[in-house]
């Protein structure tokens, strides 16, 4: 199994949601996020001051799901959100070692 976490535009999240639809993942987390990258947040849509430094703000997209669904869906997530503009964004992929249905008891992909 494997975790996906993806630091979006916000703008972009309806479109990179569609696209996701389509892959019948099991689940996924939306939060909202601020940071910077090589840009330190210049040019950001949206930005907010905290302790002298600008963020921008994202949107973070978080999934677990079995290892073949790990290329479409980062395959969906990087074409919906690619402007060629900076600040589209990052996508990290990490290998997940449990997971656990709290509910249900059931472990690993059957629990996703």
């Amino acid at each position: 199994m494997k975790e996906i976490k993806a630091i979006v535009q916000p703008f972009m999240v309806e479109a990179i949601l569609h696209r996701l639809e389509d892959l019948e993942i099991p689940g996924l987390t939306l939060s909202e996020v601020r940071g910077w990258g090589r840009s330190r947040a210049e040019g950001a849509r949206e930005s907010v001051q905290e302790a002298g430094h600008a963020f921008a703000l994202k949107t973070k997209i978080e999934v677990v799901v079995p290892d073949a669904m790990v290329e479409p869906i980062v395959d969906a997530i990087s074409s919906a959100a690619r402007t060629g503009r900076p600040g589209d964004g990052k996508i990290f992929v990490s290998g997940v070692e449990r997971a656990l249905r709290i509910r249900t008891g059931e472990e690993d992909e059957d629990g996703l």
